[in-house]
């Protein structure tokens, strides 16, 4: 199972002063600017945490609020100091790293930063004496500067701006420079101009760069490393150029820093579904890297069509278990290596079914392990390739038992957080989420796991508005227990849901399922979140649901779940009951009860909802009209859903006649004859009928024991607590002796006005809550 241990101080630390910036590190300058306290001084490891784990925050979490002069705080390198940073999409402009250009910055990712121009570039040079890793990957507008043709501030306004290429800039002077990505690139940059500069590249990415001629590679054959050319349409000349980088060193020393790199690696895969590429894989190739990259330690050729056959015939393939021996290697090139492979990537090859593969780790579709090693090899930059992974994984989570949960899950998670805006992989991750989290997975997953599947299921939510998302997410939810695993979020949740169902067109699958959530989410919690929930517009919301199925004439899951999550936020609330009767909730009811008379549980929802009501004593009066007293009154004869009706009917009766013959303002029916009905419709139940209800407090049952204006409320609060007492004893018992409702029992047998039936009806009440205590003492020394 995953861990449950609390996060480091340091990231626990980081997050609060992060959310707090202005009670902890920072004060506001004119009401706008954040500035450091002048007696603070940060290390990099703290700085560097800062700035990593705000570009998160901005990024994976809505509520966090990001501020414009963030980035200014580490403008000074005698008081903060920065070293090693990631910086993505469009949480970073030109400014925020023209404010760190004093930093001696050693790493520097800048991931998809679509908002960066050439102004950055000129910043890069700041950092050119001490960057040893750069990368500026998807950064598609970094050589482009804004020009403007007029060349004077009225041409601008009759000549917009239009962006030009520079093509000028050079890594000249990144003496210390190791590692590059400059993955995506944009068309029209000399990639060969750009790199002649730099001495001694250990690890270079040129990922969706289509370059005829790769020559000047060798210029780096003593030190190069790893190169990635993913998507690169090859030729037999860049396979020639490739075989010459043959002396590949296993580390890399800088100075006193030692670079990440351990491995040897090539990377020449392709997304096969991307465009067409004339370059086929052939054996002669595998030869040729087997025999000249002999330091070889990780290769992917993912998604290459092989032009051959390279696998070894069934005849000659070692029999016994599967092997990562070379001289058993099923891939009849690979027979050639001195030992297994890190990694090789076969991710969409024929190559990955092979029975014996000499690599240690290896990415394809042929089983659970490959296919998890692909969305971890892939997801940080290629979510084309990701999404195909992830929904194999979901095949995997639905058909068969995922055997390596917690990876998965965690895999999943940072592929959904990594591409919040990526259609696919939010389509393909949250569809994962919903098999990866059922029940039969829920003990190996620890509570911290679970809210990070959360946070995720709703930033999802949050971004997209299209149909499978929002159904993939909403069935993801209904996975958790409700609402005790989404109160961390439930102001979020609630508002994501609510927004869901305002939606002017909606898909009926989703509105059931949401309506479903929304009524779970408002069900046995306290009142405060009931009330914050109302003033969101919920009830209305509800009514509006129901306005709605009306008008179709149709009553459905969406119908009895919008009255049940009434019925839940009206209890015990009395704001929301006002609610309900303001937006015409009363109106809503007859004609229910009118379109649809023989729905039972329909009708026990609207009765529960109007209890909550009518134990409101200020908003009974509008209750008191000859309609609404007779429809209850013929509700007392109802034998739908058991006693349900009939009971939930009568309460609302009960707490009405509580109020006394003076409030009876109708001439019909008399009140006499509905106080004659409902002794017969009390009289009628069984006492041990078994309950569609749940109290969380007795309460508004108990103020009406010490009363004598209505007996008949005094008997049927007896009798509801008679009949729970009985039946459910274990879960009641507690509750009545908890909240004192013995002694209000003791003192209405002492009643004269008390019906001698309502008396022994509370002897058999204290009787019963007498034996389970003593049932239930703990008599243990």
């Amino acid at each position: 199972m995953a861990s449950d241990s609390p996060e480091s101080l340091m990231t626990l630390c980081t997050d609060y002063c992060l959310r707090n910036l202005e009670g902890t590190l920072c004060y506001l300058l004119d009401n706008e600017t954040l500035r450091l306290h002048p007696d603070i001084f940060l290390p990099s490891e703290i700085c560097d945490k800062l700035v990593n784990e705000y570009v998160e925050l901005v990024k994976t979490d809505s509520i966090f609020e990001p501020h414009e002069s963030f980035f200014t705080l580490f403008s000074d390198p005698r008081s903060t100091r920065l070293a090693r940073i990631h910086l993505r999409e469009h949480i970073v402009q030109d400014q925020d790293l023209e404010a760190i250009r004093k930093q001696d910055l050693i790493e520097l990712y800048l991931t998809n930063c679509e908002k960066l121009t050439a102004k950055s570039l000129q910043t890069l040079v700041s950092f050119s004496h001490t960057l040893i890793s750069l990368s500026l990957f998807g950064c598609c507008n970094i050589f482009y500067e804004e020009e403007n043709p007029g060349g004077c501030e009225d041409d601008c306004l009759v000549n917009p701006t239009r962006q030009v290429l520079v093509k000028d800039f050079t890594f000249e002077g990144f003496s210390r420079l190791r590692i590059l990505n400059l993955g995506r690139l944009i068309e029209g940059v000399n990639v060969e101009t750009l790199l002649r500069p730099l001495a001694s590249l250990a690890a270079l990415d040129l990922s969706g760069i289509q370059l005829n001629d790769v020559g000047f590679l060798t210029q780096w054959k003593d030190s190069l490393v790893s190169l990635v050319l993913y998507n690169m349409d090859l030729s037999e000349e860049h396979i020639q150029v490739i075989a010459q980088l043959r002396k590949l060193r296993s580390m890399i020393h800088c100075g006193c820093e030692m670079l990440s790199i351990t491995c040897r690696h090539l990377d020449i895969s392709r997304d096969h579904l991307s465009s067409y590429y004339k370059f086929k894989l052939t054996r002669r190739v595998l030869n040729l890297f087997v025999e000249n990259l002999v330091n070889l330690t990780s290769l992917d050729i993912s998604g290459h069509t092989m032009l051959e056959n390279c696998t070894i015939p069934s005849m000659e393939e070692k029999m016994g278990q599967t092997s990562i021996e070379p001289a058993k290697s099923s891939i009849a090139p690979f027979r050639g290596l001195k030992r297994p492979l890190q990694f090789l990537g076969l991710f969409e090859t024929s190559l990955c079914r092979l029975t014996h593969i000499p690599a240690y780790k290896v990415s394809g579709d042929k089983n659970e392990e490959q296919v998890l090693n692909a969305i971890e090899a892939y997801t940080e930059h290629r979510p084309e390739i990701t999404s195909r992974a992830i929904n194999l994984l979901f095949d995997i989570a639905r058909i068969e038992r995922c055997s390596q949960l917690l990876r998965a899950l965690q895999l999943v998670i940072t592929a959904l957080k990594c591409h919040k805006d990526d259609k696919n992989i939010q389509v393909t991750g949250s569809a994962a989420l919903f098999y990866l989290t059922n029940s039969e997975y829920r003990m190996e997953q620890s509570v911290k796991l679970r809210r990070q599947v959360i946070q995720v299921v709703l930033n999802g939510m949050e971004s997209y508005q299209e149909v499978t998302v929002q159904r993939n997410c909403c069935l993801t939810l209904c996975n958790f227990s409700i609402p005790e695993e989404l109160e961390f979020q439930y102001r979020r949740v609630n508002e994501l849901l609510l927004n869901i169902l305002n939606q002017s067109r909606q898909d009926e699958s989703i509105q059931r399922i949401a309506v479903h959530l929304c009524n779970a989410l408002v069900c046995q919690v306290d009142n405060d979140h009931k009330e914050a929930v109302g003033k969101m517009g919920f009830v209305m919301t509800m009514l509006k649901l129901i306005q709605k199925k009306l008008a179709d004439k149709t009553c459905d899951q969406v119908m009895e779940f919008s009255w049940s999550a009434l019925w839940n936020i009206t209890d015990e609330t009395p704001d929301n009951c006002e609610m309900f009767l303001n937006y015409s909730g009363m109106k809503l009811f007859l004609e229910c009860l009118k379109e649809f008379p023989e729905k039972q549980e329909l009708h026990r929802n609207m009765l529960g909802l109007l209890g909550n009501v009518a134990e409101v004593k200020e908003l009974r009066p509008q209750l008191m009209t000859s309609q609404f007293i007779s429809v209850f009154s013929n509700l007392l004869e109802s034998k739908a859903d058991g006693i349900e009706v009939s009971y939930n009917a009568c309460g609302v009766l009960s707490h009405i006649m509580f109020d006394g013959p003076e409030a009876w303002g109708i001439c019909e029916p008399h009140r006499e004859e509905v106080v004659k009905r409902m002794w017969a419709a009390i009289q009628s139940w069984d006492i041990n009928s078994r309950r569609n209800i749940n109290y969380r407090s007795f309460e508004p049952i108990l103020r009406l024991l010490p009363q004598g204006i209505s007996p008949v409320s005094q008997h049927w609060a007896t009798w509801a607590l008679y009949n729970l007492v009985s039946v459910y004893p274990d879960k009641y018992c507690p509750l009545l002796i908890k909240e004192g409702g013995i002694p209000l029992l003791k003192d209405m047998i002492k009643m004269a006005s008390a019906r001698q039936e309502t008396k022994e009806m509370a002897r058999k009440v204290i009787e019963h809550c007498s034996n389970f205590k003593e049932e239930n003492m703990d008599t243990s020394r």
